[in-house]
């Protein structure tokens, strides 16, 4: 019976998308944009328990080179927060 609530965590944490993940516990996530294309913003939006990582990316002007963004949370007590990192492609 003692290891009933490890085994109940560990279903609950496989079970959620890295998404939720990142958001609830702390995780962190990668996304890869498209090949050229740019990255501009992202926002991670929660509602009634799901969570929908919504980012905006435009095509690549001649003159840019690929970068990697991380967003990154800041929860108020410093503790479970997560990180996505998005790379960009040439």
């Amino acid at each position: 019976m003692k290891f009933l609530p490890v085994i109940i965590a560990s279903t609950l944490l496989v079970a959620c998308t890295p998404n939720q993940r990142a958001k609830a516990f702390g995780g962190s996530m990668n996304v890869d944009i498209p090949q050229g294309n740019k990255f501009v913003a992202a926002t991670l939006k929660t509602q009634g328990g799901s969570s929908s990582l919504w980012y905006t990316y435009r095509p690549v002007r001649a003159d840019e080179t690929p970068e990697t963004w991380t967003m990154r949370e800041q929860s108020d007590f410093g503790i479970l927060e997560g990180t996505v990192t998005f790379t960009e492609h040439k």
